[in-house]
Order: structure tokens, then C-alpha cells, then sequence
């Protein structure tokens, strides 16, 4: 008997942390490695110093799965050093990023995260 094949998309993998926030350091703007490791650092309030080797990990996997690309676009190209490579997320970077955050926010408030953090402090 042939095996049935499911018309309902297949749930969404959760990323990895690093993944997320690469995508959400990246955000709206256009940034290279350096911009983006930096920027991780501020979102998480110094908690996360990404390396360069696990942020060129990451944006290669990005790449692959198609929820970022390199830009051809530079912002100046006089002072800008040629050698830096630009990313920007693709539409469906910018629905997967949106997707995990509110899967974690739902993730929080169905938890009760706020009463028994309250009570461990």
C-alpha cells in the first residue's frame, strides 16, 4: 500500500540560538560580520560575545537554508573596505525570525516564565 503523503506543511524547526540572533541582529538593515557580532553583543547585553568562526558558521548555514543574502550593495565604497561582505534578511528570514520570536513569547506566557523567575530571584 503506497505511503499517504501529508498536505499540511511540516511544523517549524526551532533555530538554533546563535541563528536567531544572527537574524535578529541583522534585522531591517544590512550589516557585515563585524556589525553583526557587535550587535549580537548589544541585543543580549554583553551575554553572547559571538567569534568570528561560530558567526561565519552560522551565516553559512543562513545562507543555505535561504533566510539571508549577501548584498551587492555597499554604503560607501570609498570608505568602506571591499573586502567586507554585506547580508540582508530574505522575506523568508524576516517570517522565520518573526515566527521563532513569537513562539518563544507564546512559549513565556503560556509557562508561567514570570512567576517562577520571580520566585528564584
Amino acid at each position: 500500500m503506497p505511503r499517504q503523503i501529508s498536505s499540511k506543511p511540516p511544523k517549524p524547526v526551532a533555530l538554533p540560538a546563535a541563528a536567531l540572533q544572527v537574524l535578529l541582529a541583522i534585522g531591517a538593515e544590512e550589516r557585515h560580520g563585524y556589525a553583526i557580532m557587535g550587535e549580537v553583543k548589544r541585543i543580549t547585553g554583553g551575554a553572547v560575545q559571538m567569534g568570528p568562526g561560530s558567526l561565519y558558521g552560522t551565516l553559512k548555514r543562513l545562507l543555505a537554508d535561504g533566510l539571508i543574502k549577501e548584498s551587492g550593495l555597499r554604503p560607501d565604497g570609498e570608505r568602506d573596505d571591499q573586502r567586507r561582505r554585506y547580508y540582508r534578511l530574505t522575506a523568508l528570514g524576516r517570517k522565520v525570525a518573526a515566527n521563532e520570536v513569537e513562539s518563544l513569547q507564546s512559549l513565556l506566557r503560556r509557562s508561567g516564565a514570570r512567576k517562577w523567575a520571580r520566585r528564584a530571584s
